[in-house]
């Protein structure tokens, strides 16, 4: 029996190959860049669709993920960041090959805020993100120094060049609200062009998004997404006449778009109660064609020069491929198939702010009451969907149900609902929890004596805080790359996370400590009665150490059971071995703790 027979079922899912949505280069539509965990380590890689050559473009021991191709394909720019702490410097390969060098010589490390690459082939637009200077954006000519276009406090981050490279495109929160963005359009001298703000002369903040200039030479067309009626949706701004051009699309739930390469039609991405679909969207006959897609998810599409459009699709069955609309599978990595998992099944429960989707996945042919884990989704603004996942499809292999819920604050059910956890923040959404818990239970699906609550980051976070505010509901809890203690936290991540953090609760801890006191896991964490598993990347920026070692202490000081995995990553592994050992670590843990 060879090695991959002997392997189980959840660790083959983490070996399998897998490949990314491929980028490609605007002017050299054959050159392309994507991300493969081919080598145990997931890298960047280079795809002339020509000859058919793949060739790794990055090698570093804990990976790389953040790579753009130049629009004339002549080069892949990667951010260079120490050990996983996101903090760092651009660097550039040729595209054939060769020896790595700065990308923006001049400028010192810091957090990426956006890079945008001009078609001249030697001008870029850089957003950086210091804890010093807030966000500011460079200019960055070769054989020239950097120029600052832009610099404010808040968090903003760069968001699109037009065609001809004259007119840059930038998301910024100076209003001091890093939930809702406004726009600003300027020259590459800094002067502004045009300004779009929603979250001003209104009793409520509605948002804004970049999505893309118009790929035609002299079109000042640049495609935003809106909130105005209460879901995201696409709008045509032309940044030079002023004209604002809503496309209305009756479709329910929340629309995205790109352009086609010829500017005259929009690739329509549909999100829907934890499904999507695509269409395609013709501006002058304003005509809506749906693009064939299985059920399921589509995690991203690209729309090709031919005309056709390329998308990553999984469901929670199934696992993801790279397909196209003119017909097969984009990219096909060598080597070991990833084994299915079971589809998920859809559940609505009435919540204290009104009714919430949950998906569940359990053993086939098993039948209640099982031993149930809640594997509560991070952001928080993000969701759960029918979309393949290794870890849930590990606890189904061990004889698991698996509950996850998009709780308030997840995306794809409107903007109230993303919008409702401001100030009670993690306190909103265990509400929300809970009551997905108690139909788990009432319904005979979960056995109340052996609930697990887990989750990373922000999921994470929600674990610690619900086995202290909820102490009788779990019986273990295990987070991954959590906050806290929330205070330290602040004072310890990144920038553009401290000012989303003073949107959600409405200030710094200073500012206002009784709400920081409120939704922090360490104000609860006495009051933890469920064994508690951590793991925590030492050089993680989103959910810094110290904080996660503040709580460790409280429940080594009071005898509590836990256990604690510290690895040497930032905010969760790229190393597939890694990934695996920490699945193993959790799953062996529950085993102890609650038995088959």
């Amino acid at each position: 029996m060879s090695d991959a027979e002997a392997m189980p079922e959840w660790e083959k899912r983490f070996r399998a190959p897998r490949v990314s949505l491929p980028d490609w280069a605007e002017d050299a539509p054959d050159r392309s860049l994507f991300t493969s965990n081919a080598t145990g380590t997931y890298e960047l890689y280079a795809w002339d669709r020509v000859s058919g050559e793949q060739r790794q473009v990055t090698d570093r021991a804990n990976g790389t993920t953040d790579g753009r191709l130049s629009p004339d394909g002549a080069w892949i720019w990667w951010f260079d960041d120490k050990d996983g702490d996101e903090f760092g410097v651009w660097r550039r390969q040729p595209f054939e090959g060769g020896a790595d060098e700065p990308a923006t010589p001049g400028l010192d490390p810091s957090y990426p805020a956006g890079l945008a690459l001009a078609r001249d082939g030697r001008t870029s637009v850089v957003g950086r993100s210091t804890d010093e200077d807030g966000t500011t954006i460079h200019v960055v000519r070769e054989g020239e120094e950097p120029r600052e276009i832009y610099r404010h406090r808040e968090s903003a981050g760069v968001g699109d060049l037009s065609h001809d490279g004259t007119l840059i495109a930038i998301e910024h929160t100076e209003h001091g609200d890093a939930m809702h963005s406004a726009l600003r359009v300027l020259r590459l001298d800094g002067t502004t062009v045009a300004e779009l703000d929603d979250t001003r002369g209104g009793t409520e903040e509605l948002g804004l998004e970049i999505l893309g200039f118009a790929p035609v030479a002299g079109d000042t067309r640049l495609l935003i997404g809106h909130q105005r009626r209460g879901r995201w949706e696409p709008l045509v701004w032309d940044v030079a006449s002023g004209e604002q051009t809503e496309l209305l699309l009756d479709l329910p739930g929340d629309v995205n778009a790109e352009w086609f390469p010829d500017g005259g039609s929009l690739l329509i991405a549909h999100s829907h109660e934890a499904r999507s679909e695509l269409f395609r969207y013709d501006l002058a006959r304003g005509e809506l064609e749906r693009v064939p897609t299985p059920a399921g998810t589509v995690s991203g599409a690209s729309a090709r020069p031919d005309g056709s459009a390329e998308y990553l699709w999984s469901s929670a069955a199934e696992p993801p491929v790279v397909r196209s609309t003119s017909g097969g599978v984009v990219l096909d990595p060598p080597g070991m198939r990833s084994p299915g998992s079971v589809p998920v099944e859809d559940v609505w429960v009435e919540g204290p702010g009104g009714r919430i989707h949950a998906l569940v996945q359990k053993p086939a042919g098993a039948r209640g009451p099982l031993p149930t884990v809640f594997d509560i989704h991070g952001g928080p603004t993000w969701h759960d969907s029918d979309a393949f996942a290794a870890a849930p499809a590990a606890w189904v292999d061990h004889g698991y149900a698996v509950v996850r819920v998009n709780y308030r604050g997840s995306t794809g059910y409107g903007r109230a609902w993303t919008d409702a956890l401001k100030h009670r923040v993690g306190l909103i959404e265990l509400e929300d929890i809970a009551a997905v818990r108690e139909w788990a239970v009432s319904s005979g699906l979960a056995d109340p004596a052996r609930l697990v609550l887990t989750g990373g980051s922000w999921g994470g976070y929600l674990t610690l805080l619900g086995l202290g505010t909820q102490p009788d509901a779990w019986a273990l809890g295990i987070a991954a790359v959590p906050v806290a203690d929330y205070v330290t936290a602040y004072h310890d991540e990144m920038e553009a996370l401290k000012a989303m953090d003073r949107t959600l609760l409405g200030g710094t801890p200073e500012e206002v400590p009784e709400r920081y006191e409120a939704s922090s896991p360490l104000t609860y964490v006495d009051q933890v009665k469920a064994p508690v598993y951590i793991s925590a990347g030492v050089n993680d920026p989103r959910c810094p150490i110290r904080q996660v070692d503040n709580y460790v202490r409280r429940l080594e000081a009071r005898g509590a059971v836990h256990e604690v995995y510290r690895y040497d990553a930032g905010h969760g592994s790229l190393v597939v071995d890694e990934r695996i050992k920490q699945v193993r670590l959790e799953l062996e843990f529950a085993e102890r703790h609650l038995g088959k």
